[in-house]
């Protein structure tokens, strides 16, 4: 499907064409030479220690055009387009695309489970629309503008992930996704080192609302005290998801079922049984948050209860591995207070036997990183929870406060190897063990050296 020619995308950019046919037929993006294939418009984005540029020339010899910050070299043939900024190019090029498209989008944000909420939204509303999501979580200000070329003219609804960790990042990505509707998960404390405080946080992922029109609607989580002071008071329809009754929607008699979690949803007069693949509160939420939109968008119970039981957690996302002689939650993508303490808390609804924990640092936390950390030692102790592995410097705090709060095994570990070595002598048969850790750390590596030990069941 052709998105633009060579000549278009460099008038919507504003750049020059410097050579090359400028009739040539655009039919993907791409910013990773690796995934360019004849067609592709390849946007060299420079980082701190690289400069794709030196990739141009073998895209080319795929069929590709490209954009560039540099002039062409001389007698090159094929299109170069010249801008002054590729990345805020290939974020006009995306915004451009969005604008021709007749797609209903719903961006998903939130300080903690922008993915698991966008793959509950997605599931829920597949069974009644032609559904596109991000894939992963690619809500960044590259990642954003390249997921909306994934959208195709088929699809009927878009559910976006948009992503933010300084201000003005979201009033730039509402410009290129233009939600019609939006859910806001949380206000936390991730990435509050750049952003200062939480009213900060609130008032820039609040800016995912900036092309609302009247018929626009903000899901708000009503049980987060932040988000419920915006119930009401902007000039288009907001809708609370919770599990307190004084949600418009909202979960409870909640029960575990295996890996399966029932509960029932309500708003007004309706009470729908419901159950999911999932396990613990936050996930319970997510699902509230995705009947509600769907619900919203005119989808009728059944079709959202199907396409509720499609759900799956992404990978490293409370991905739950079952071996021979052990379980393993891998939820080692990412890590916030927050989500700490609910992945523990799932680690304790689930287990048979010992439990067992390796928490690893927590970033962008600034200034309350230690009093953060030790609060997830404190409820890791307070659950109940037989051992902590705690890997990095700033997770000495959680190792405190597990141990002043009588967690009775707490070890320290410096890093990945040194936490597996430790988990060597603590697992024992019929135990369950999370493993979760802030991106930075790489907590995966202790993933798959578990599993790498540990035969999983059906692999």
């Amino acid at each position: 499907m052709k998105l633009f020619t060579a000549s278009e995308a460099a008038e919507i950019t504003g750049g020059t064409l410097l050579c090359g046919d400028g009739e040539t037929e655009i039919t993907n993006v791409q910013y990773d030479s690796r995934q360019v294939t004849e067609g592709s418009l390849f946007v060299p984005i420079k980082g701190a220690n690289t400069d794709p540029h030196k990739f141009i020339e073998q895209c080319l010899e795929k069929g590709a055009a490209a954009l560039t910050e540099y002039d062409a070299p001389q007698g090159a043939a094929k299109p170069y387009i010249k801008v002054s900024d590729t990345r805020r190019a290939m974020q006009m090029l995306a915004a451009h695309y969005r604008s021709s498209l007749d797609v209903k989008v719903v961006g998903i944000t939130g300080s903690v489970g922008k993915t698991s909420t966008k793959e509950m939204v997605a599931a829920a509303l597949s069974k009644g629309f032609n559904v596109m999501k991000t894939q992963g979580n690619r809500n960044s200000q590259i990642g954003l503008p390249a997921t909306m070329f994934d959208i195709s003219r088929e699809n009927e609804i878009a559910v976006i992930e948009m992503g933010m960790s300084e201000f003005g990042e979201m009033d730039r990505l509402a410009d290129i996704a233009r939600p019609d509707i939006a859910v806001m998960t949380n206000i936390g404390k991730a990435h509050i080192e750049n952003l200062k405080t939480q009213d900060n946080i609130m008032s820039e992922k609040l800016k995912i609302t900036k092309h609302f029109d009247s018929s626009g609607i903000l899901f708000l989580n009503g049980d987060d005290p932040m988000l419920r002071m915006l119930h009401g008071k902007q000039p288009f329809r907001t809708v609370t998801f919770g599990m307190d009754s004084s949600n418009d929607y909202y979960a409870d008699n909640v029960e575990v079922n295996g890996f399966n979690t029932e509960f029932v949803c309500h708003c007004g007069d309706r009470a729908v049984r419901l159950t999911i693949p999932a396990l613990g509160v936050h996930s319970v939420m997510n699902a509230a948050a995705a009947f509600a939109v769907g619900d919203a968008l005119g989808l009728d119970e059944n079709a959202l209860r199907e396409g509720l039981m499609t759900y799956r957690n992404a990978p490293m996302r409370q991905q739950i591995h079952r071996c021979e002689d052990l379980v393993l939650i891998d939820d080692s993508y990412n890590a916030s207070p927050a989500a700490a303490k609910a992945s523990l808390d799932v680690l304790k609804s689930i287990a048979g036997g010992k439990t067992i924990a390796v928490l690893a640092d927590m970033l962008e936390l600034g200034d309350e990183a230690a009093s953060e950390h030790y609060g997830v030692g404190k409820h890791l102790a307070e659950l109940g929870v037989d051992a902590l592995v705690a890997v990095g410097p700033l997770s000495g705090n959680t190792a405190a406060g597990a141990a002043e709060n009588g967690c009775p095994c707490v070890v320290k570990a410096a890093g990945n190897t040194e936490a597996y070595n430790a988990l060597c002598g603590l697992v024992e048969k019929g135990c369950t063990v999370l493993v979760k850790g802030s991106r930075g750390m790489h907590t995966e590596e202790v993933v798959k050296l578990l599993l790498a030990d540990h035969k999983e069941q059906g692999a």
